[in-house]
């Protein structure tokens, strides 16, 4: 269920401390998803229940020409936002999306949100689909800021001038508003319910948004939605030994100039050379060996420096950095 991207080697940038012997090096590290599923969960059907019935449509209309909307245009939307899910969960490597027999349903059609379905028909969609789950988009609604904003602009130039501004504003801004909820039909309960509301910016040609605004912002909602299932990632800095001491002070030295430059695979050569020599700076050298792979995106390989640095040398900083590293193997795996 859970994707990993190798941390880039531009991402970690090498930085120098006040203490002559130390350095650190910054880098992404994960953090848990927001919504984590049990394992045995791997396939999720995705239903569009956004749809306005038919004696609403008058009403929905109203309400698109108040807030800028093209009349039907969510109904379109809200399909982009089922493909952005589909497309989300791609860079999953445990869960899949599946397209049930009913991939549309009628709901409030508005910012209301229904009620939730029957375990019945939750029960029956996933049976239909051979899924584990039903994730239902339970309403979709969009607003453009260039209608109102338009409007205001010109009310304020009549006021303060007696005419219209022939000035049109450059940008707009799309937003979509959507409900999501995730159904358990084997034990019954909701999973998750998640109210996101997404923005766009547009350049505006000839006074208008390009046609493609909203099923564009509507797709990036539906991908947005898909990252509560993965890792996220934030910065974190690793202490590293900058000197080394004894006979390998200028070999140790060497691998942490290859560092400064992002050269990490001759860094790690060297270090790797000092440790096994195992002088005074081994320990040392082992830590920095385990913080580059780390920087890499091997986290088993950096364990096992980590471990080697304490276990063989006794190196302290090595120790809790160890714990670390078990920390994200966890998350990872």
């Amino acid at each position: 269920m859970k994707n990993f991207n190798l941390v880039l080697l531009s991402i970690a940038t090498v930085s120098m401390v006040s203490c002559a012997s130390s350095g650190f090096v910054y880098l992404d590290y994960p953090q848990e998803p927001e919504l984590v599923l049990p394992q045995e969960i791997e396939k999720v059907a995705v239903v569009n229940r956004s749809l306005t019935k038919e004696e609403d449509k008058s009403n929905k209309t109203l309400e698109s020409i108040a807030t800028g909307e093209i009349a039907g245009s969510d109904k379109l939307a809200s399909d982009e936002a089922v493909k952005g899910i589909f497309d989300g969960l791609q860079n999953s490597n445990h869960l899949k999306a599946v397209i049930p027999p009913t991939v549309r349903m009628y709901g409030t059609g508005t910012r209301k949100t229904p009620e939730i379905l029957s375990w019945e028909q939750v029960n029956d969609i996933c049976e239909s689909s051979d899924a584990d789950v039903l994730l239902v988009l339970e309403n979709f609604d969009s607003n453009s800021d260039f209608v109102i904003a338009n409007a205001v602009n010109q009310v304020t130039s009549v006021l303060e001038t007696g005419r219209t501004n022939t000035r049109f504003p450059r940008r707009a801004r799309v937003n979509v508003r959507s409900f999501w909820r995730l159904y358990d039909p084997y034990s019954k309960t909701i999973m998750d319910q998640y109210q996101q509301t997404y923005f766009m910016d547009f350049d505006l040609f000839s006074g208008a948004a390009p046609l493609s605004a909203l099923p564009e912002t509507a797709y990036a909602a539906g991908m947005d939605y898909t990252s509560r299932f993965f890792t996220s990632y934030y910065r974190v800095r690793r202490d590293m030994y900058k000197k080394g001491i004894g006979r390998d002070k200028n070999l140790f030295a060497a691998g942490w100039r290859s560092s400064e430059v992002a050269n990490w695979d001759n860094a790690i050569k060297i270090w790797t050379d000092v440790a096994n020599n195992r002088g005074k700076s081994a320990g040392r050298a082992a830590h920095n060996v385990a913080v580059a792979y780390e920087v890499r995106g091997e986290t088993d390989l950096a364990l096992e420096w980590a471990q080697r640095a304490y276990q063989e040398f006794g190196d302290r900083m090595a120790r809790d950095y160890a714990k670390v590293l078990l920390n994200r193997k966890r998350l990872e795996y």
